[in-house]
């Protein structure tokens, strides 16, 4: 089995999620990618969700929501998302080789427009932190 790691952010800018469409696969979930060899989960985070959306965040405290499960029965992979606000400019911009879309959503509707079950109940558990 090969472990894997991600770093990514929830983004929250006035009652709005930022969320990611994947140009492969459709999926939606938040802003995230692999770790850079010498690179920390925050500031992968960090450079992910810049590379993705070009919107320059903060992280908001140094709390971490993990998830783990097996990619293509081979891959043991965790992610890792940290809570984030926008520096400056929220407006989106994607990264065109590998997001189909980004955009903003009501803090409400998020739960209903992410694709797996796991992204929905860590959402859960940021939701009633």
């Amino acid at each position: 089995m090969i472990n894997e790691k991600s770093c990514g952010a929830i983004v929250e800018l006035d009652g709005k999620v930022l969320l990611v469409r994947q140009k492969k696969s459709g999926n939606i979930g938040f802003p995230k990618g692999h770790i850079l060899p010498g690179e920390s989960e925050i500031e992968t985070a960090i450079r992910e969700t810049k590379e993705e959306t070009n919107i320059d965040i903060e992280i908001c405290n140094k709390k971490r929501y993990s998830l783990s499960y097996i990619q293509n029965k081979n891959i043991n992979k965790e992610v890792v998302y940290f809570l984030a606000k926008p520096k400056g400019d929220s407006k989106i911009s994607i990264q065109e080789n590998e997001i189909q879309d980004a955009f903003w959503v009501d803090k409400e509707k998020v739960r209903e427009i992410l694709t797996y079950e796991n992204l929905r109940q860590l959402w859960n558990i940021v939701l009633n932190d």
